[in-house]
Formats: structure tokens, sequence, C-alpha cells
């Protein structure tokens, strides 16, 4: 009996272990939350089937002319009158082929324009992950500062318990007025509001990301990990420049079109060139029995050499021109912006963290430890505490700012420059 109740207490056991890790998922990493997004964002996914539809753009536009094929059969006279014949006597058959000859590589240019219209979308799709995962990074950033600011009312609320406790005591022991205590019992709703708070902003939080992810899981069972911190040395300014001219998908996608453009422009005036058709042809002519033909048929392009396409493509290759300088302007004032955010949010945070935190926290346990002694006023005790709260929070905030700089400068870029 009490090895079966010793199994039926294991057995249990392990069933109560396999449930809680049914319903605990790990904390996603950046890396993990991205490549997620990337496998299941729908948006991401049309836009690869726009990849798809212009290769496949690239097989047509390479399709050789279909030949044509010509039978005749005639003079087949089926009626009575003149000499007795048969209904065949007569006849005149014929078959031929004829085949559009295409002058000026135009098959070779309407491929060459199809791949570089692929090679436009490849980048254009590239440029709306560029955009997506910035959003996503910021939701990413939102749900880490919140679990920060959650972690920090946590913290703020159990030290002032403690503190409030040992107040209670004094106040049993005479040292204190029961007012004063009141008051700082009254105090403690701030701290459970921002307690509540950031519980709520939390949960708001990672409903934007898991509307991103497009994912349905329960937010209680939806965690991200990741650093929540700032790198003091950033890349010079000269080399992220170099490096969004290098990888900016939107700015490639502009050269490309005015690559495009050239070519679409080549292919108007070989269109405006004379295509021969070559037929050949035989037949049966009854009084002369078999016989074979070759023909060519040239159209004369008097007035339609196709001006109006030439025109036009020319005028596109200038608009695609100017579409990319504004374009690489583009590029250097949206690097330029992010990096002077980067750099400002990093000037800011460095006293903080030399500096004010750690004299936020000493103020607040000298001021805190005064008071027990009757050294401090209760003014200046409530006041110790409202300032390590602010700077607390004020230094997550800036954490973030920082972070969203850094995410900005990634998009300004095209790539991770700060991880």
């Amino acid at each position: 009996m009490r090895r079966v109740v010793r199994g039926m207490c294991l057995g249990l056991l392990l069933i109560a272990v396999s449930a809680g890790s049914g319903f605990a998922q790990k904390a996603l990493t950046w890396q993990e939350v991205r490549d997620k997004f990337e496998a299941a964002n729908p948006t991401l996914q049309a836009g690869q089937i726009g990849i798809d539809e212009s290769r496949a753009q690239e097989v047509t536009a390479n399709l050789r002319p279909n030949p044509n094929l010509t039978v005749l059969a005639d003079q087949i006279d089926p009626f009575s009158g003149g000499p007795p014949h048969g209904a065949f006597a007569y006849l005149l058959s014929s078959g031929g082929v004829t085949y559009l000859w295409e002058r000026q590589h135009k098959r070779g240019l309407r491929l060459e324009s199809a791949q570089k219209g692929t090679a436009v979308a490849i980048s254009g799709q590239a440029d709306l992950e560029r955009n997506l995962v910035f959003n996503l990074r910021g939701a990413f950033v939102q749900t880490l500062q919140e679990k920060a600011i959650l972690n920090l009312a946590k913290e703020n609320l159990a030290y002032y318990d403690h503190v409030l406790e040992v107040n209670r005591d004094r106040y049993t022991a005479g040292a204190i007025a029961q007012v004063d205590l009141k008051r700082l019992e009254l105090q403690r709703v701030q701290y459970l509001s921002d307690l509540q708070t950031a519980e709520v902003n939390l949960s708001l939080a990672k409903i934007q990301l898991l509307m991103l992810l497009n994912d349905q899981t329960p937010v209680e069972q939806f965690d991200v990990d990741g650093p929540f911190d700032f790198a003091a040395k950033i890349p010079p300014l000269s080399d992220v420049r170099q490096s969004a001219l290098d990888t900016r998908p939107d700015l490639r996608a502009a050269l490309q079109s005015v690559d495009k453009a050239k070519t679409d422009h080549r292919l108007a005036e070989a269109n405006g060139s004379t295509d021969p058709t070559l037929g050949f042809d035989v037949g049966r002519n009854p009084p002369i029995d078999q016989y074979i033909g070759f023909s060519v048929s040239i159209p004369l392009r008097v007035f339609d050499r196709n001006q109006g396409e030439k025109l036009r493509t020319q005028l596109d290759i200038d608009r695609n021109d100017r579409v990319a300088t504004e374009t690489r302007a583009q590029v250097f004032s949206d690097v330029d912006s992010a990096y002077a955010s980067v750099n400002s949010s990093v000037i800011l945070l460095k006293p903080y963290k030399d500096q004010y935190l750690e004299e936020a926290s000493s103020i607040r346990d000298t001021i805190s430890i005064s008071y027990q002694h009757g050294a401090a006023s209760l003014l200046d005790f409530l006041n110790a505490q409202a300032d390590y709260r602010s700077v607390q929070v004020n230094y997550l905030n800036l954490v973030a700012s920082y972070l969203n700089a850094t995410s900005q400068l990634n998009l300004a870029v095209g790539r991770e420059v700060i991880p």
C-alpha cells in the first residue's frame, strides 16, 4: 500500500509539473521575436508573393513570338455543270508557316527590363521589412520599458511598506504622532497606484506586440526579455552615413529604377524598328502540280515609329534620376537626425548612471534613517521618497528614449549599426 501511495503521489507531482510547464512560456529575445515576426506577418508574406509575380513576368518577357500556320483548300467543285469532273478535280491546296523575326534584341531587352523590375521589387520588399521591423522594435522596447517600470514600482512599494512598518512600531512606542502615521499610510496609495498603472501598461504593450506577431497567445503567458540599458560609445557619423548609402533599400530601389528606365528606353527604341515576317509555303495546283514558295513581309513604319513611348521612357529616366537624388538627400537627413537623438540621449544618460541614481538612493536612505531618529521632518522624508521615484522613472524613460533613438538610427541606415 505504501508503494502504491508513493507511486500515486509521484504521478500527481509529474502531472502538476508538466501542466505548469505547458502554461509557462520562455521569454522571447529580440532575435526570436524578429524571426517569429518574419515567419508569420501577413504583410511580409503578401510582399513576397509580389516578388514571385515579378519573376513570373520574366518568363513572359523571355518568350519568343509564336509562328503562324495557314492551311488552304480552294476550288472545290461539287456541283454538276460543264464537262464531267470530280468534286476535287480542280482542288487548289496549300499550307504555310510564317514567323515574326524580332530585330535589335527586343526579346533580350524585355527580359532585362523584367529582371530589373524584379530587383526593384526585392528592394521594395526589403524596405517594407525595414519599416515593419522598426514598428516591431518600438513595441518590443515599450514592453521592456513597462517591465522595468513595473519592477521599480514593486521595489518602491516593498521599500515603502518596510518603512511604514517601522513607523507603525515607532507610533506604538510613542515616537511619532498619529497624524504623521496616517499621512504615511495615505502616501502608500500613490505607490499602489503606480503598481497598478504599470501592470496595465505592460499588458497593453504586450497586446500591441502580439498583434504585430499575429500571435493569439494569452497576454499572461507571453513575455519578452532583453537588455534595457544604453551603450556610451556610438560609431562615428561618417561611418554611419556611408553604411546607409550602402544599405538603405529605398535608395537602392531608386537607383535600380533609374537603371530599369534606361533599359526601357532602349527597348522603346528597339520597338520602333521594323520586324519582318518570314514565310514558307507548300501547295498543290492541278495545272502545275506541287510547288513551294517563300515570302517576306515588311511593314512600312511611315507614321508609327513608337515616338510616344520613346519620349515617355526618356522622361521616365529624368524623373527616376531626380527621385534617386531626393532619396539620397532624405537618407542623409534621416541619419543625421537619428544620430543627433542617440547622441543627446547618451549625454543625458551618462550623469544619471554615474551620479544621479546613486545620489537619489543615498539621499532617500539617509533621510529615511534621519526621520526614524527624529532628525528630519515628515515633509523631508516624503520629498526624498518622491525625488528617488522621479529620478528612477526619468532614468528608465531616458533609456527607452535611447533605445527608440537607436531603432530610428537603424531604420535610417537600413541595418543594425547599434544592436
